[in-house]
């Protein structure tokens, strides 16, 4: 059963009545424009909030903390409200009589005072009668067309603690838009590097290849995928692979470069070699060369690269886990992380980053098309890699300074 209410008006409404979200109870097309379906469905679940739909586009409603009931008298609220829609902005009519707030009518759908119902004796059609305990004007609220296509009733519900955004977030397609044009348009700070690199480590099946096939997918405009991907006990990745995100189908590239590679495995000689990832952050290695989880590359490999250039070096790294799996990760692979944290030189509790350091995502893998909300998760934990890039490139260059005013 799906709302009808879009989720910019969802928000609109949870806006006026703090930290809740909406749960859909009664959908008239689904369980019938009758007094008894919304009484069977919505007695005794209060609050709520009441939606109409008519013929004319228009959506409006009513909000009231008191359950619903088949009473036969009028209930007290000096919170109810009614509301309607301009757009995208609500605009609401507080209660004017409190005591007559919410009429309990058993063979009607949801009725405020004797001024608003939301189909009346099982029929499909509003009762409109402004100045009675609500204010309102009847041709803002509802155009004057009492004709429903639609009548839904939500309960309000309160977000437990945890359910709360740890996080806040803008959750529009302009920011969307924002950040993909920051990132085309970015430039590091050092002339000798173009693209910056940045490295993602994790263990195997944590989505690392999925991550680059979902920052490729938004930049394409639909779902992409060029990296080899799965969940599986052993790593599908065996390869250290380069890959490039192109601005768009033939688009040029954008200036970063995400290096993909063998997944971390607990067991000792299995999954990537931690030399391996040395060799990887000082630049070494050579795209796609083939991992060996018994023995590191070695300097005299074919294409080991023994003198890189920044260019070729590890700008940024990223460590990718899977969330829910992050309180059963054997005590073998944290021992491999802690120790790539070491070597890193970083410092935290448990994978070596503070908690604004971590960025949550959400990656494309059984989807078939796009959703803004995963795209703006996944352009933030890209925006988040060029600023510590930028970090780095900055504390390159103050080395550098020092050395030079020694000098």
């Amino acid at each position: 059963m799906n709302p009808r209410l879009t989720r910019s008006q969802q928000k609109s409404i949870c806006f006026q009545l703090g930290s809740v979200k909406l749960q859909l109870l009664y959908k008239a097309s689904i369980h019938g424009f009758t007094g008894a379906a919304f009484h069977q469905l919505c007695d005794n679940r209060g609050p709520t909030v009441s939606v109409g739909y008519n013929a004319s586009g228009y959506v409006f409603g009513g909000y009231t903390r008191q359950p619903f009931s088949q009473s036969g008298q009028y209930a007290h609220d000096d919170q109810a409200f009614l509301f309607t829609f301009k757009q995208e902005n609500l605009l609401k009519y507080p209660v004017t009589s409190p005591a007559y707030a919410v009429a309990m009518v058993a063979n009607s759908g949801p009725y405020f005072g004797d001024t608003l119902a939301l189909f009346n004796g099982d029929q499909a059609e509003v009762y409109s009668n402004p100045g009675n305990y609500y204010n309102f004007n009847a041709a803002e609220m509802h155009g004057n067309d009492l004709n429903l296509t639609e009548c839904e009733v939500y309960q309000v519900e309160a977000f437990p603690e945890f359910e709360k955004p740890w996080r806040p977030m803008i959750w529009e397609t302009e920011k969307r838009t924002k950040m993909m044009d920051s990132i085309k348009v970015y430039a590091p700070t050092v002339n000798s590097v173009t693209q910056l690199r940045v490295l993602l480590i994790g263990p195997v099946g944590a989505g690392k290849s999925s991550f680059f096939n979902s920052i490729n997918s938004v930049f394409r405009g639909h779902v992409t995928s060029q990296a080899i991907a799965g969940s599986f006990t052993s790593s599908l990745t065996t390869q250290f692979r380069t890959y490039s995100v192109r601005a768009g189908r033939g688009g040029k590239p954008l200036p970063i470069i995400l290096c993909d590679t063998m997944g971390l495995e607990e067991n000792t000689g299995a999954g990537i070699d931690i030399d391996d990832i040395v060799n990887m952050l000082k630049g070494h290695l050579p795209d796609c060369y083939q991992f060996n989880p018994s023995v590191s590359l070695q300097s005299e490999a074919l294409g080991y690269r023994k003198s890189p250039h920044l260019k070729d070096k590890i700008h940024c790294v990223a460590y990718v886990i899977d969330a829910c799996k992050v309180s059963i990760m054997p005590a073998k692979l944290e021992e491999k992380l802690e120790a790539i944290r070491r070597k890193m030189q970083e410092a935290s509790a448990r994978l070596g980053v503070p908690l604004s350091c971590i960025v949550p995502v959400k990656n494309y893998s059984e989807e078939l098309e796009l959703d803004p909300n995963c795209d703006i998760l996944l352009l933030t934990a890209i925006i988040q890699m060029l600023r510590f890039a930028d970090n780095y490139f900055d504390e390159l260059s103050d080395r550098f300074s020092n050395i030079q005013t020694k000098e």
